[in-house]
């Protein structure tokens, strides 16, 4: 029997009883990262070569510290992103909203979007957005400068592998209540992960333990953030521009009416994630 194999199946077990949500893909994704291969490729490594620093690794993750800091790295639709302490793990329900918004893009009549991220984090939306839509000019804007930092690197890193994307991402540094208005009326879409988790809610470990506090606590009702994206879309937006807005499951008819047509909204729609959640609310402008 392979060595690793049968370490890692002790592992999953470990993982398990820890209530790890996925414990035998998050053991075999532990000892790829450890040991340099592909996770279809661990039968490949040799007893020799076991590296017994997975076990440190595996440690790290039953205490519940997020398998993406242990690796090092998460991807996010066609994009590999660096992330760590101090910014947010994107996570597949974010994915979802930006297809939707990648498409819509591609629907518009115009040579080169502009498109605004709101509270960009590691920079996940902006970079796909910059990575599937050619000629959009993404305006990014995160005022943590810890998550500013991880924007940073990941907008260097893409242009490395997909050189395509140079130039096409533009972080700015503060609140995106008060950030470009030197683009007022001008955006084609703006799009936004805001913090929506309302205060005192229940959050695994993963999140509440290492996720920063300024990407996960949205007020009392979760919807404070979502208010201040909506109206600075408002501010920002063209006419006939587009917004998308992620929220939790059960915000879905609140955040609706935060686009309500009485705030100069039309076709205001809920659209769900692959679980069949209430996840976005998109809303186009006059």
């Amino acid at each position: 029997m392979n060595l690793l194999l049968d370490e890692i199946r002790r592992a999953t077990a470990r993982l398990a009883e820890a209530e790890v949500e996925s414990p035998r893909a998050d053991a075999e994704l532990i000892a790829a990262h450890v040991h340099g291969v592909r996770r279809t490729e661990l039968h490949l490594v040799p007893d020799s070569g076991f590296e017994p620093r997975f076990w440190d690794e595996v440690a790290r993750r039953e205490a519940r510290e997020p398998l993406q800091h242990i690796t090092g790295l998460t991807h996010f639709r066609y994009t590999e992103l660096e992330v760590g302490p101090g910014v947010f793990v994107p996570r597949p329900e974010t994915e979802v909203m930006t297809g939707w918004a990648i498409d819509k893009l591609g629907e518009m009549d115009v040579a080169e979007p502009v498109v605004a991220d709101l509270g960009t984090g590691s920079g996940a939306i902006a970079l796909a957005i910059a990575q599937e839509v050619p000629r959009a000019r993404v305006h990014a804007v995160e005022a943590d400068p810890l998550a500013r930092h991880w924007a940073e690197r990941n907008i260097a890193r893409c242009a490395d592998y997909a050189p395509h994307t140079a130039g096409r991402v533009i972080l700015h540094a503060g609140d995106f209540a008060t950030e470009l208005t030197e683009l007022d009326g001008t955006v084609d879409l703006v799009v936004s992960n805001p913090p929506y988790i309302p205060i005192g809610a229940w959050v695994p470990p993963e999140v509440g333990e290492y996720d920063p506090a300024t990407a996960l606590w949205g007020g009392e009702d979760g919807m404070d953030s979502v208010r201040v994206v909506e109206a600075t879309a408002r501010r920002l937006l063209r006419p006939g521009g587009l917004v998308a807005v992620e929220h939790g499951a059960q915000q879905g008819a609140a955040v609706y009416w935060v686009f309500a047509e009485e705030r100069g909204w039309r076709d205001t729609r809920n659209h769900t994630d692959l679980a069949g959640r209430d996840r976005f609310v998109t809303a186009a402008r006059p």
